[in-house]
């Protein structure tokens, strides 16, 4: 499992294209979709040599690629939409943030995509990356999953307007349906730290300290993942304004900027989380202090209970002869009995003003 954090990974020099992710064992494979309002032609398992022939430039072209070991067929897909190899190169580097770009008429996307690790505190991380350029949308997974399995039934099925609408409408889809993603990790991390502070309350065992520190760690992740995000998604209303790029149509932007918002919201949630997760911290603390001053209570009360007790046999411990009762032979059974009496005394005394 990847650890929760951003790897510094090996220093990979922009014109050596070299995949650094951790699934190097996942077979590239890809899967078209050529679209447009009355017609649909998907191509399962599409082969790199029919770039030229499948894609219809008069219609929507998703280009989906599964695994990213095929650093050949990558460069094919480049050289095909004329991209700069240092887009190919954050592709297939995954050790890169958030991230947007644009290069003459080449808009590319790059995204960490969190999901929860079941019975785990852990969180899968994927890199997904996007390059859209006028119809064209080419997205890049790192392996196989179900995230757009409801967008390319919507495709198939002609529902909502998806087929309606170019290929920037599309690419909003797909990053709507990642940043669900986020949603799903935050609440399964919400859950947990919902029973650690139950937790917290009752246990002071030092492992429920280190799964906070987890959480707060998966926050923080979650937090820079998300980070980026929000600023990528501003970026793309700037292109707006500044009017110099096409790819994506004017009635368009206003998607992007609800996944604007998305993200805004996602940070919110994320700072009231971290927020409640202090509150786990603090419960945590004051039931540890607790249990310490129980303990240091009842201590007190017992050093209390012996103190008069050691004073009386510290008296008659000395070594003198002229002392009460010292050569009486109930003198050792009186003192005995005053000393339970003297315990008995403090005991209904103690109890009586609730001490213990």
């Amino acid at each position: 499992m990847r650890k929760i954090k951003y790897k510094r990974g090996k220093k990979v020099h922009p014109s050596l294209l070299e995949y650094t992710g951790s699934h190097k064992e996942i077979k590239t494979a890809m899967q078209l979709f050529v679209y447009d309002i009355n017609d649909l032609i998907e191509f399962k398992e599409f082969e790199s040599t029919h770039l030229h022939t499948s894609l219809d430039s008069s219609k929507v072209n998703w280009l989906n690629v599964h695994g990213l070991n095929n650093v050949e067929l990558i460069k094919t897909i480049g050289s095909y939409l004329k991209v700069d190899d240092f887009m190919l190169s954050d592709i297939l580097n995954t050790t890169k943030r958030t991230k947007l770009d644009e290069y003459h008429d080449v808009l590319f996307f790059n995204i960490k995509s969190l999901l929860p690790v079941e019975n785990s505190d852990n969180i899968k991380v994927e890199q997904i990356s996007f390059l859209l350029k006028n119809d064209i949308l080419v997205s890049f997974q790192e392996k196989s999953s179900d995230f757009f399995t409801h967008i390319r039934d919507r495709i198939r099925t002609h529902s909502g307007i998806v087929r309606e609408r170019k290929a920037d409408y599309l690419l909003y889809l797909l990053l709507d349906a990642i940043m669900e993603n986020f949603y799903v990790t935050i609440e399964s991390e919400e859950d947990n730290v919902e029973e650690l502070i139950n937790l917290s309350k009752t246990n002071t065992s030092p492992e429920i300290l280190e799964h906070i520190e987890k959480h707060r760690d998966n926050f923080n992740f979650i937090k820079r993942s998300i980070v980026p995000l929000r600023d990528s998604l501003y970026s793309i209303k700037s292109m707006k304004d500044d009017n110099v790029f096409n790819a994506i149509e004017n009635e368009n932007y206003s998607f992007f900027d609800r996944l604007h918002q998305k993200s805004l919201e996602l940070l919110e949630q994320i700072e009231y989380d971290m927020t409640t997760l202090d509150s786990a911290s603090n419960f945590f603390f004051s039931a540890q202090n607790h249990k310490m001053n129980e303990v240091m209570k009842t201590l007190t009360v017992v050093s209390v209970f012996f103190m008069p007790l050691t004073f009386i046999v510290g008296v008659y411990g000395m070594n003198f002869d002229n002392m009460p009762e010292l050569h009486w032979k109930y003198g050792y059974f009186v003192i005995i009995g005053g000393m339970l009496l003297l315990l008995m005394g403090m005991g209904y005394y103690f109890k009586k003003k609730k001490w213990y």
